[in-house]
C-alpha cells in the first residue's frame, strides 16, 4: 500500500510540473535569503535565464536598480505575513531589456519559502505609457510657452518610454533647405552647425527618406549609400523616426546611445513612430502659434519690429533707464526721394529699396538696440544706455553716411538718402509720446533743411546735460 502511495505521489510531482511548465507565468520559489531555489520554466521566456543559470542567484540582483529599495520593502513585509496579490517592479533581463513584473507571492512559514508567481505586463505597461504619452504631448502643445520648452516637455515624456539621456530635435526648413538642431541633448557632443539636407548625416536620411532607422552594432555595416561621414562621437545605438505632418516631414527624433547598457530594439522604434506623429502635430502647431505672434509685432516686409513692439520695448526700456538713472536715445527716420523711386520703377522695387534701408540701419545699431519699421518709408531706432548725447549723435551720423552708397535695385541704382531726428532721454521727456514726438519733430526740419542730415529735438535740454547745439 504504501508503494502504490508513494508510485501516486510521485506522478503526481511529475504531472504536477509538467503543468508548471506549461504555464505561461513563472512560478519562482525564494529562500529566506532571497536566493532562487525553483523557478518554472516560463522563466527562461520571461526573463532570458535558464532555472541551470538563476537557481542560488539573489533576486535582487534581476531588478532593476530603481526599483531594489521598494522591492525589498515588500519582500520583507510578505515574511511579516502580508501577502503581495499584485505587486509591480521592473526587472532587466539577460539581454538587457527592461521588463514589467506583476507578481502575486506570500510567505510559506512551514517551509521557510517565498512562493510567487510573475506576471510579464511589459507590453500592457507599454500600451498604457503610451496613451499616457499622447495626452501629455497634447497637453504641452497647449501649455508650452515657446517651442524649446516644448521639445523639453517631450524629452521629458519620451524618457519616459525608453532610454533617451541623448536625445535631440532635427527640424528642416524647405525654403531655406537647411536642417537645424534646435535642441539637443547629448553627454558628449555640442549641437552641430545648421546644414544642407544633402549633407549625408543620419538625420537627414531619416528625413530625406521618410522612414525610421535603426542602427545597432550589428546593422551599423548596412548604413544607406547616401549617410556620409558620422558627425560627432559615433555611437553604439541610434534610432531616429521622421516627424511627418501632412504637408511632409519637417524633421526628426533621436535618441542614441553610446553604452551597452542601453539597447534599441523594432518595438522601440515602433513605439517612437507611434509617438512621432503627435509629436509632429505638437511641434507644428507651437511653429504656427509662434509664427502668428511673430508676424504680429513685426513688420511682414523687412522682419523689423512693427509699430506695437517698438513702442513695447521702448517703454520697457524707459522703465529700466528711470529705475538706473540712464539715458537713452530715440532716432526717427525718413527716406528721402522714397516716393519718387517707388512711382518711378514700381512697388517691387519700392520694397526693395525698404528692405536693404532696413539693412544698412540695423547694420549701424548694437543687438541690444531696436530697429522699427513703424509705417510707409518711416523707421525709429532705439539705443539703450548712452553715456553722452555725443554718442546719439555719432550713431545718427554712421546710419546718415550708411546711406551714401547708391542702392542696386534689381539692376536699377537709386541715391536715397535719409532724414533722422533725435531725441534724448531725459533731457527731451520721460515718456513715450514725448520722446517720439521731439523725434518726430526733428526729422521733419532735417527734412525740411533739404535732408540727407540729422537733427536733435530743438527743445530745451535739461540741467544735468551739457549743451549741445544743432548739428546737420
Amino acid at each position: 500500500m504504501n508503494q502504490l502511495l508513494s508510485a501516486l505521489e510521485a506522478r503526481t510531482n511529475i504531472a504536477l510540473g509538467k503543468v508548471m511548465d506549461l504555464l505561461l507565468d513563472a512560478i519562482c520559489v525564494v529562500d529566506v535569503d532571497g536566493r532562487y531555489v525553483f523557478v518554472s520554466a516560463a522563466f527562461e521566456r520571461i526573463f532570458g535565464y535558464t532555472p541551470e543559470e538563476i537557481i542560488g542567484r539573489s533576486m535582487i540582483e534581476l531588478v532593476h536598480p530603481d526599483d531594489r529599495e521598494r522591492t525589498l520593502q515588500a519582500a520583507n513585509e510578505i515574511m511579516a505575513g502580508q501577502p503581495k496579490p499584485h505587486f509591480q517592479n521592473r526587472y532587466v533581463r539577460k539581454d538587457g531589456r527592461v521588463i514589467h513584473i506583476m507578481w502575486s507571492a506570500r510567505w510559506s512559514e512551514a517551509d521557510g519559502m517565498r512562493i510567487a508567481v510573475a506576471r510579464d505586463i511589459t507590453e500592457l505597461k507599454r500600451s498604457e505609457s503610451m496613451q499616457v504619452a499622447l495626452h501629455a504631448i497634447s497637453e504641452a502643445a497647449h501649455s508650452a510657452e515657446d517651442l524649446l520648452t516644448l521639445f523639453q516637455h517631450i524629452h521629458l515624456i519620451i524618457g519616459k518610454l525608453l532610454p533617451a539621456i541623448n536625445f535631440f530635435v532635427a527640424l528642416y526648413d524647405r525654403k531655406k533647405d537647411e536642417l537645424s538642431f534646435p535642441y539637443f541633448v547629448d553627454q558628449y557632443d555640442s549641437p552641430p552647425a545648421p546644414r544642407k539636407l544633402d549633407t549625408g548625416t543620419l538625420s537627414a536620411e531619416v528625413i530625406r527618406s521618410g522612414r525610421a532607422l535603426l542602427l545597432t552594432p550589428d546593422t551599423q555595416a548596412a548604413l544607406p549609400e547616401q549617410v556620409g561621414h558620422i558627425v560627432g562621437r559615433d555611437s553604439l545605438e541610434w534610432l531616429g523616426v521622421p516627424l511627418a505632418t501632412q504637408r511632409g516631414v519637417i524633421g526628426a527624433l533621436v535618441v542614441q546611445s553610446y553604452s551597452g547598457d542601453v539597447r534599441y530594439t523594432e518595438k522601440d522604434k515602433t513605439l517612437l513612430q507611434f509617438v512621432s506623429t503627435q509629436v509632429a502635430a505638437a511641434i507644428e502647431r507651437k511653429q504656427t502659434e509662434t509664427w502668428l505672434q511673430y508676424i504680429a509685432r513685426h513688420d511682414q516686409l523687412t522682419a523689423l519690429p512693427n509699430r506695437e513692439l517698438f513702442h513695447e520695448r521702448l517703454h520697457a526700456a524707459l522703465v529700466d533707464a528711470r529705475q538706473h538713472s540712464q539715458r537713452l536715445s530715440v532716432l526717427y527716420i525718413d527716406l528721402d526721394r522714397f516716393k519718387l523711386v517707388n512711382d518711378s520703377f514700381g512697388h517691387d522695387i519700392g520694397d526693395l529699396l525698404l528692405c536693404q534701408a532696413a539693412e544698412r540701419i540695423s547694420r549701424c545699431v548694437r543687438v541690444s538696440d531696436t530697429v522699427g519699421r513703424i509705417g510707409g518709408d518711416e523707421f525709429v531706432v532705439l539705443i539703450n544706455g548712452i553715456d553722452l548725447p555725443e554718442h546719439a549723435m555719432a550713431i545718427a551720423e554712421k546710419i546718415r553716411a550708411a546711406f551714401d552708397p547708391p542702392f542696386d535695385l534689381a539692376g536699377h541704382l537709386a541715391q536715397v538718402s535719409p532724414s533722422i531726428g533725435v531725441a534724448m532721454h531725459p533731457a527731451h521727456g520721460s515718456e513715450e509720446k514725448q520722446l517720439m514726438r521731439h523725434a518726430d519733430d526733428a526729422m521733419y526740419n532735417a527734412k525740411r533743411q533739404g535732408g540727407n542730415r540729422w537733427l536733435m529735438t530743438a527743445e530745451p535740454l535739461s540741467q544735468e546735460l551739457p549743451e549741445v547745439s544743432l548739428k546737420s
